[in-house]
């Protein structure tokens, strides 16, 4: 599946490091996990190469993220902090941010996601 365009976050009194695109991603992992789908990978990306405050474009998911990284996602969630809990190197080496530098482009965010 492919899709295009931008998510809105409504920012609360908590606001932590992200972008759309992270806490998109985020969401998209605790749920995928819930759910018991390890068969769904979601990369969720700015074509700019920014996603908020940040220094990652976005990042890519799949049900066992959240299992791999330390501390508490669905708190990373709500505090708005998706940059903070997915900047993290799991056990296998690989960090779910995406970070590509700036494109010199900016079409929209773009939303992949894989089933097999």
């Amino acid at each position: 599946l492919i899709a295009g365009g931008e998510t809105t976050v409504t920012l609360g009194k908590q606001s932590g490091k992200g972008g759309r695109n992270q806490e998109f991603a985020l969401a998209a992992a605790l749920q995928l996990q819930q759910l018991g789908l390890r068969n769904v990978v979601l990369a969720s990306v700015g074509t700019d190469g920014t996603d908020g405050p940040t220094d990652a474009a976005g990042a890519v998911v799949d049900g066992a993220t959240v299992g791999r990284l330390s501390g508490s996602a669905t708190g990373a969630l709500q505090q708005h902090d998706a940059y903070i809990y997915l900047d993290q190197i799991d056990e296998s080496g690989h960090c779910p941010l995406i970070k590509t530098g700036p494109t010199g482009t900016n079409v929209a965010d773009i939303c992949v996601t894989l089933i097999r």
